[in-house]
């Protein structure tokens, strides 16, 4: 059996090595959510509403998916000992993103405090990083 053994054995803090994650994505994502949110309450087209309103709960899912993607596979029990208030960012920032926030919603300021949270989250990740 000891021929199965690994020879090296190494240990990493996400699933590949850095450079793979950035909670940038998701922060470009809820800018379009902002942006799109601003355009649907300037415009009483119909058509134009529907569109705005179906690439907005594009955006959000895609949010969500990032934000899952850095809760899930990024971060790991270390950093969530050393900032015990980051499963409620996500938390939150996730619900801001789905149906009971951006999602469900076309004002701009509910995307504004997705935005924000993504930006408490990013702050963390990159505190992270420099460890």
């Amino acid at each position: 059996m000891s021929f199965f053994a690994p020879k090296t054995v190494v240990s990493a803090h996400c699933d590949l090595p850095c450079g793979v994650y950035d909670p940038a994505q998701a922060r470009i994502e809820a800018e379009s959510i902002k942006a799109v949110a601003e355009k649907y309450q300037a415009n009483t087209d119909p058509e134009f509403r529907t569109r705005a309103l179906i690439i907005k709960e594009q955006r959000s899912e895609l949010v969500k998916h990032h934000l899952w993607v850095l809760w899930t596979d990024y971060f790991k029990a270390p950093h969530f000992e050393k900032y015990p208030q980051l499963h409620t960012l996500f938390n939150e920032a996730t619900k801001l993103a789905g149906a009971s926030g951006a999602k469900g919603s076309a004002d701009p300021a509910i995307a504004e405090q997705l935005l924000q949270k993504i930006d408490e989250i990013a702050k963390i990740f990159w505190e992270t990083k420099q460890a």
